[in-house]
């Protein structure tokens, strides 16, 4: 599987309280069931206007299908090609 980024532009999304990030999980949820194991949500950061989630997916092909079914749109579908951090310095 690869890793990818997904940017979703949601207008107002930050401002969701627990419950509307409780629902919004829920119906992502639902999607990935459907998709098993085409697909899996790592997680995503909340922005005020959307979200940058960071999925595992065989293909975009598959995020796309996501997006399709849970309703939350993949503005930007970004393949990640490698991982570093501090320790790379090491």
């Amino acid at each position: 599987m690869k890793r990818y980024v997904i940017e979703r532009e949601v207008p107002g999304f930050g401002a969701n309280d627990a419950a509307g990030f409780c629902s919004a999980a829920k119906v992502s949820n639902g999607a990935l069931a459907k998709l098993a194991p085409k697909v899996q949500w790592e997680h995503s950061y909340v922005v005020a206007n959307g979200t940058v989630c960071i999925y595992l997916a065989e293909n975009e092909d598959a995020i796309r299908e996501h997006a399709r079914l849970s309703g939350f749109p993949a503005n930007r579908i970004t393949e990640v090609v490698r991982i570093f951090d501090p320790t790379t310095a090491n």
